[in-house]
């Protein structure tokens, strides 16, 4: 397992975590003590996040000079006497906390998309309703800098958090600007307060080292305006969170890639909500989920585990659904094909 995820998921992304997971799978000693922990939290995204947080809370400081250093040699070195040393803490660490998958970077997605919601149903101010934010990262779209492989550019090019993004195809971006963001909240089962020291190290601790500069950048950004985070279930939270976002602006819903965690029953409950809120106001969901995991969003005719996510605009108002697929993208946003039928031709519900 261990030898898989460093030969085929971390080379992907961290060459460090590919290093210390490949010397682990040859190291008796570590398997021996990741043994020591429950079964069920004995993968490698878990121990590696076990082990980064005791590095960064200056408890394993051979382990946190590597990272700092970019050295994969010295950091697996020191990762399996880490592994080997201080069992006894990477396992309550491993035991008591739960993964938080917070992966970064969803913005050169998600402005077009709020930005073309918004248009379509006449809006100059939205508020924002983002399922499954956690740290609420996506809720500050429009405070990031975005700027495409074709040369476009998106949001704000003094921010501090700056993104990239690839474009697949020759059809350009929406370049219309976002409308003023009046509202901002967030709902997830565990939502991360980025204010809070303690929580906000263990969401660091579960991202590679390689992305602690733009993890730190985005950190910082949430924390100067940050979010409202409503705990609970969406589906049962959605009303309180509807309530939230003034008459004179459009509640815009995003999820991104959190409905494949949802029953279809329940995805369809989901949908529910959005209709019942379009009584009186229009309501918006943008949507980049896999293909057919969004009930209502077109999918191109693409099939199912595809290898890439459908990107979706729905509107609501009254009893009237418009529903279209825009485009399609990759790798959690980092490459995507703006495919957005002309006016008029658009998909419907």
């Amino acid at each position: 397992m261990y030898r898989r995820f460093g030969e085929v998921d971390a080379a992907k992304t961290s060459p460090l975590y590919e290093g210390v997971t490949i010397a682990v799978s040859n190291s008796e000693e570590a398997l021996h003590a990741i043994e020591t922990v429950p079964a069920r939290k004995r993968n490698p995204a878990v121990i590696l996040a076990a082990l980064h947080d005791l590095a960064l809370a200056g408890r394993a400081p051979a382990l946190a000079e590597a990272y700092a250093a970019a050295d994969a040699g010295a950091a697996a070195e020191a990762a399996i006497d880490t592994l080997v040393g201080m069992t006894d803490a990477v396992a309550a660490i491993a035991t008591s906390r739960k993964l938080r998958t917070n992966v970064t970077g969803r913005q050169p997605v998600l402005y077009p998309a709020i930005a073309e919601a918004a248009r379509r149903a006449g809006a100059t101010t939205v508020g924002l309703i983002d399922i499954a934010c956690s740290a609420g990262f996506n809720l500050n779209v429009d405070s990031v800098g975005i700027t495409y492989s074709n040369g476009q550019t998106l949001g704000d090019a003094t921010s501090p958090v700056q993104l990239q993004a690839s474009v697949v195809g020759d059809r350009p971006i929406p370049e219309q600007a976002m409308p003023k963001v009046v509202t901002r909240v967030g709902i997830d089962l565990n939502p991360v307060d980025v204010t809070d020291e303690d929580e906000a190290r263990w969401l660091r601790a579960c991202q590679e080292p390689e992305r602690a500069a733009r993890l730190e950048a985005e950190i910082a950004l949430a924390a100067t305006n940050p979010p409202l985070l409503l705990q609970g279930d969406a589906i049962e939270v959605l009303p309180d969170a509807f309530a939230r976002i003034p008459v004179d602006a459009l509640p815009v819903v995003t999820t991104t890639w959190a409905l494949s965690s949802f029953s279809l029953e329940n995805r369809l409950r989901f949908l529910h909500r959005l209709d019942e809120a379009a009584v009186g106001r229009a309501v918006a969901w943008v949507s980049v989920e896999g293909v057919g995991v969004a009930p209502a969003i077109p999918t191109f005719g693409d099939r199912h585990a595809s290898g890439h996510s459908i990107i979706g605009i729905a509107v609501f108002e009254g009893a009237a659904l418009k529903a279209e697929a825009v485009g399609r993208c990759w790798s959690r946003g980092r490459l995507l094909a703006w495919l957005a039928l002309e006016e008029g031709d658009a998909h419907r519900g």
